[in-house]
């Protein structure tokens, strides 16, 4: 989903007539756990710029269930990638995170400071431990070696592309899903894992691939201006959060589900909030585009158009 936007937005740049070869390979093309097969498409391409956006996703149902996936794929993807990009003489990387990364009790909103403060969330520890991995192997690169890889950690993203799964999408993409098959099927209940209270922001992915592409531009001082050679990384967010309750009557509205939205109690909330901090990316001089609403009933309506496929 996110290298699909980053994609899109520079595709648009060479439209516009700037100069840029884009390298792009899709999974069946390139295996990024192989460290083999990354070195020799590293060193056959040579490329200038490197944005690492492949990682093993999923919510809080895929992160409990495949917990030695999320680790071992996140981990050998970004060691792969980062170390080959640098023996390959690349020396601008933006690697992407999350905002999983900071402690599960951690003050909100979550600034960049708050990272190994504090226990993380359990239900996502894994893929956590493997995105703060990625941002210290970027930190220790560049004190080494002098090179600039940044790393940037979303909140919680959603738009086009997806993944619709049944039981292993995120929220967001989860209940449009349930909200949708419930109208049509004629359902009178929709049920929310947990108690709907927990609080999470959310952020398109075309705001995303934005602000990346904002990040990358910077100026080397400009950026170190707001980071530091022991804390790298930037947040992207849009610093407003909403509950899940509150988030599964804007999709219920948006999709025309009229019924009853029920909460599971036995299943997991997850961080009760994830609130970031994006004082830094904002005095930068971004600040995101799409609104909530509007995000929303755009994924939907994409996910109406590609309704075969989002059913996989």
């Amino acid at each position: 989903m996110v290298g699909r936007a980053i994609t899109r937005k520079l595709l648009a740049r060479q439209t516009a007539g700037v100069q840029i070869e884009l390298i792009t390979r899709t999974h069946d093309e390139l295996d990024l756990l192989e460290q083999s097969a990354v070195r020799a498409f590293m060193q056959e391409e040579q490329p200038d710029v490197v944005i690492l956006a492949a990682a093993k996703v999923g919510g809080i149902h895929a992160n409990n269930t495949y917990p030695a996936e999320f680790i071992y794929n996140n981990l050998m993807i970004e060691c792969n990638v980062i170390h080959q990009a640098f023996e390959a003489g690349v020396k601008k990387l933006l690697q992407l995170g999350s905002t999983c990364i900071y402690p599960r009790d951690g003050s909100q909103p979550m600034q960049e400071s708050a990272l190994l403060t504090g226990p993380l969330e359990p239900t996502n520890e894994p893929y956590a431990v493997a995105k703060i991995a990625g941002i210290k192997l970027c930190e220790s690169y560049n004190r080494q070696h002098g090179v600039d890889f940044r790393s940037v950690m979303p909140t919680n993203l959603y738009g086009p592309y997806d993944n619709f799964h049944e039981s292993n999408s995120h929220v967001v993409p989860a209940l449009i899903r349930r909200f949708h098959e419930a109208v049509r099927s004629g359902a009178k209940k929709v049920e929310i894992w947990g108690t709907g209270k927990p609080r999470r922001e959310f952020l398109h992915v075309d705001d995303m691939a934005d602000a990346s592409l904002f990040i990358l531009d910077l100026p080397k001082l400009k950026y170190e201006e707001q980071t530091s050679p022991m804390l790298s990384h930037i947040n992207i967010g849009t610093g407003k959060d909403v509950a899940i309750i509150e988030l599964g009557n804007i999709i219920a509205d948006i999709v025309g589900f009229s019924g009853k939205i029920a909460t599971d109690h036995n299943k997991p909330d997850g961080t009760i909030r994830k609130l970031t901090d994006t004082t830094r990316l904002n005095t930068l001089g971004w600040s995101p585009k799409i609104g909530l609403v509007e995000g929303i009933e755009q994924t939907y309506a994409w996910y109406l158009e590609n309704l075969k496929a989002c059913k996989n």
